[in-house]
């Protein structure tokens, strides 16, 4: 059944957007009359429509689509289809109980491909950018085994957890990131406007001035004159960095660096193993097969270097090597991930070791990062401090040597 945006009038003359299904564009019509309001404006949808042109129409009525409804809607789904809700009338509760129009237009048009034939996984699948391969595969799996509302329920857990840690990471880093703006800006005011009225009194002196001074009177008219080219500078060397990881060479150097420098690699690794077993887990756990599932999460790791081990994995499983044996020795899987992996296999509980080393390096990788977190703040201040002993002392020196010239 064809899917309709269309813009109508309320009785008391409001204007609304929405979208409704109908058999053509005059059902359309004569529905959104049915429900007393008045037609302006009415439009095909089509389900095939890219996701590059539905995220436009979502800037453009300023309603992106967030993840986490994503998450809300997938337990929803999970809950009717668990009722004994057929698919098709639980996609239209989904429908009926969103807010998002962007989403509700989403979701209209997987309702019309599943009512033309086609299956979940496929309906899904045109919508690359709300619903990724993990869950694409995922939900295969499920209408394969007869079991779509579980692994429904899978995913939205699944979802949620990973939401709630980026969340708690993002809330620790607030504090501190809001600190460092106050600060910077503190500073730049305070080289370029409050120094140079107070150094200003020294340039009418033949006096030689301290090193410290010249130093900060050089910064403070570099500041005041030329701010623009200083911000020009910052903004262009945080460009050219971007652009350096966004390429090929760039980016294995960056991703390299994360796994070996002092200080972020002990972080970086159980990060990427945390969301390497949580995700392998729980594709595992949805019945995706072994060597599928390790092509889904290589794209997912966020590192081009382990995202190539992973890849070599599926290579030497297909010789009958076993996971644990390829991975064992590798400096970038901890030995803990690569031993329980191990029993796993032996045990046929792969999925559910996974998931129990998964849940520790999670525990792990917000304890650390909170650590770090904890300790910008005295670093923040310990730095301010620095720099404001610097200028009291730039100032106070030729202080102190013209008072000793006057004795």
């Amino acid at each position: 059944m064809p899917v309709y945006e269309f813009i109508a009038l309320t009785g008391a003359g409001k204007r609304f957007k929405g979208v409704i299904d109908a058999d053509s564009l005059a059902a359309a019509r004569q529905k959104i009359r049915s429900q007393g309001h008045y037609p302006v404006e009415c439009k095909e949808t089509s389900a095939k429509s890219s996701a590059t042109s539905l995220f436009s129409r979502q800037m453009h009525l300023g309603q992106p689509i967030k993840q986490q409804e994503v998450h809300i809607a997938t337990r929803q789904l999970a809950t009717l289809l668990g009722a004994g809700i057929p698919l098709v009338p639980a996609l239209n509760g989904l429908i009926e109980q969103t807010g998002n129009r962007a989403f509700k237009t989403v979701l209209a048009q997987i309702k019309e491909a599943v009512n033309e034939g086609n299956s979940l996984t496929t309906a899904l699948a045109d919508h690359p950018r709300l619903f990724s391969k993990i869950y694409v595969n995922m939900v295969r799996a499920g209408e394969a085994s007869g079991s779509l509302d579980v692994v429904l329920e899978r995913l939205a857990e699944f979802g949620e957890n990973q939401h709630a840690i980026r969340s708690r990471v993002k809330a620790a880093l607030l504090y501190p990131l809001f600190m460092a703006i106050v600060g910077v800006i503190v500073l730049f005011l305070l080289i370029a406007f409050i120094v140079p009225s107070i150094t200003s009194v020294f340039e009418g002196t033949k006096q030689a001035l301290p090193t410290p001074t010249i130093v900060l009177i050089a910064l403070s008219t570099l500041f005041k004159k030329f701010w623009w080219l200083v911000l020009i500078g910052a903004i262009g060397a945080i460009a050219a960095g971007r652009w350096f990881i966004s390429t090929p060479p760039g980016r294995r150097r960056w991703d390299r660096l994360k796994l070996t420098a002092p200080g972020i690699r002990d972080l970086s690794i159980k990060t990427t193993s945390a969301r390497f077993s949580r995700t392998l887990s729980s594709l595992l756990e949805s019945g995706v097969s072994l060597i599928t599932s390790l092509q889904i999460v290589k794209n997912i790791v966020d590192n081009v270097l382990v995202a190539e081990l992973i890849n070599a994995a599926c290579d030497e499983l297909e010789k009958g090597v076993s996971l644990s044996q390829f991975f064992r020795g590798n400096e970038w899987f901890p030995p803990m991930l690569v031993q329980m992996m191990a029993v796993g296999e032996q045990s046929g509980t792969l999925d559910k070791m996974l998931a129990k080393a998964a849940d520790a390096y999670e525990k792990e990788v917000e304890a650390k990062i909170l650590a770090l977190t904890s300790m910008i703040e005295p670093i923040m201040i310990l730095s301010m401090g620095v720099v404001v002993s610097f200028i009291v002392v730039s100032i106070l020196l030729p202080i102190f040597e013209m008072n000793q010239l006057i004795r």
